[in-house]
């Protein structure tokens, strides 16, 4: 049964340090062969783009991930990162797939209809700006419309896997017409950060020992430029 380093960042910080601590993670994971489990927020609310993304994002603080992926507007949500060696899920897939799944079990307690994207529904060539403008095998769903983003990179024998659990608002400021949904809307009620973490936690599985940092020392956190 794997141990996970629990950390619940709610006080909401910048994007340059939230990815410098998902880097950092990444780090520990691949040195120590630990697994971790971060929980966080964003402040100011920031627009993150994936590492190899093109486009002419301005107006708005903005961070490129280590990972790929699309645009996601970062501000009503719950963020989660999972760093940890490939083998605790076997291959980078079924990391993406269980990750998945463990955050659906913990939406459906709360009385989502959650549920995992079986095929892709565009090619990569074809898919727009916004990570929730479209779903892909594994993402996860509710009543069609996305629910949690993800993006993924592998650095040796570890990955990192982070993701946006969208509780209200709204991805427009990135493209019209995505196709996501949030918490508050399936649920008709407001949904608080707490909630979703307590939810999270209690059915990711494994040995969860909580910890009172992000597991990394403050020297590790350092400015990522935005992209110019």
């Amino acid at each position: 049964m794997t141990e996970w380093i629990l950390s619940v960042d709610a006080r909401g910080r910048s994007g340059s340090e939230n990815m410098a601590l998902d880097n950092a993670l990444l780090e520990h994971a691949l040195s120590s062969g630990g697994a971790f489990l971060r929980l966080y927020q964003w402040d100011p609310p920031t627009l993150s783009i994936g590492r190899n993304q093109q486009g002419d994002f301005h107006g708005v603080p903005t961070v490129r991930r280590p990972t790929g992926g699309q645009a996601v507007w970062h501000e009503h949500e719950v963020t989660y990162a999972v760093a940890a060696p490939i083998s605790v899920f076997g291959s980078l897939r079924d990391a993406y797939c269980e990750i998945h799944e463990r955050l659906a079990r913990a939406l459906r307690s709360l009385g989502v209809e959650a549920v995992l994207a079986d095929r892709p529904t565009v090619r990569p060539s074809d898919r727009p700006a916004s990570c929730f403008a479209s779903s892909v095998g594994g993402e996860i769903l509710h009543r069609g419309r996305k629910l949690v983003g993800s993006a993924q990179v592998r650095r040796g024998d570890a990955f990192l896997q982070h993701g946006s659990i969208l509780l209200n608002g709204s991805q427009e400021r990135v493209a019209r017409g995505t196709g996501e949904t949030t918490l508050a809307v399936v649920l008709g009620r407001s949904v608080t950060f707490e909630e979703i973490t307590r939810a999270v936690v209690a059915n990711w599985g494994g040995i969860l020992t909580p910890s009172d940092s992000p597991t990394v020392r403050r020297s590790d956190v350092v400015a990522s430029p935005a992209p110019r």
